[in-house]
């Protein structure tokens, strides 16, 4: 699933491709995805994150919400020929978008209003104090906190294991038991491995591809995610791969603690 680096990603590209340029038409190629009124003559204000959503501000007061979910990607051509597994295109001024998913469960809608993150956003206006009262006192797992849009917007899966590794955390130590230093730690660990990524433009393991259909770099830089049995860069340990919430966890038993 795209994660904050992959969407931030799309977003940064989508502002230089788009932004001024009105919308020509637009098409659904997926009865799954939900009418959107007429946009035509739209004009692209800004582009810009929403959490893991892309949101693409008109002219008007309408913003166009676009959610990738789980292998939902943007593709720009210059030509109208669709592609395999596009579910919906956006012609503009020489330009043409497609949503690209073959699991079909990308959302794409119009609103009114602009979205607001239910949970802190890394970047920005972050404020630990805030977070550390909200979520200090839970006994959730310090990896499923780190991955709920509640709490905190954008991380999922690869990310959160990569920053807990980086910060000496095991992902199943309650976020009750974190000390001031392990939070700021872990905080800091955050911002930086999303910035790399984010210069990386994202990390290519299965679907993920950047708005021009180029797969990302950031996957040549994981140090445990999807590397089971294979020797932690920091101690030489074997890493380790476990179940949590159903999804696959990666650490070092000797490093996170």
């Amino acid at each position: 699933m795209p994660e904050l680096p992959e969407v931030e990603t799309l977003c940064r590209q989508l502002q230089r491709e788009i932004s001024g340029k009105k919308i020509i038409k637009t098409r659904i190629f997926d009865k799954k995805l939900s009418p959107l009124g007429n946009l035509r003559g739209k004009t692209v204000m800004n582009v810009r994150r929403c959490g893991k959503i892309v949101n693409i501000e008109l002219d008007g007061g309408y913003y166009l919400l676009i959610h990738l979910r789980m292998t939902g990607r943007l593709l720009d051509q210059t030509e109208p020929a669709v592609p395999r597994y596009a579910r919906w295109q956006m012609s503009l001024e020489g330009k043409e978008v497609f949503l690209v998913d073959p699991r079909r469960f990308a959302t794409v809608r119009v609103a009114r209003k602009c979205p607001e993150n239910t949970g802190a956003e890394i970047f920005g206006d972050f404020d630990l104090q805030e977070l550390v009262q909200r979520h200090g006192c839970r006994k959730i797992k310090i990896k499923t906190l780190l991955m709920d849009q509640n709490a905190i917007c954008g991380i999922g899966n690869i990310y959160a294991c990569e920053i807990l590794h980086r910060c000496g955390i095991h992902p199943e130590k309650e976020a009750s038991r974190l000390t001031n230093a392990q939070w700021q730690e872990m905080i800091r660990q955050a911002k930086s491995v999303l910035k790399k990524a984010i210069a990386r433009r994202g990390t290519s393991i299965s679907d993920w591809r950047d708005l021009y259909g180029r797969k990302g770099d950031n996957q040549h830089e994981l140090t445990v995610y999807g590397k089971a049995g294979s020797p932690c860069p920091f101690c030489g340990s074997p890493v380790r791969r476990i179940k949590q919430s159903g999804r696959g966890t990666y650490f070092c038993p000797t490093c996170q603690k």
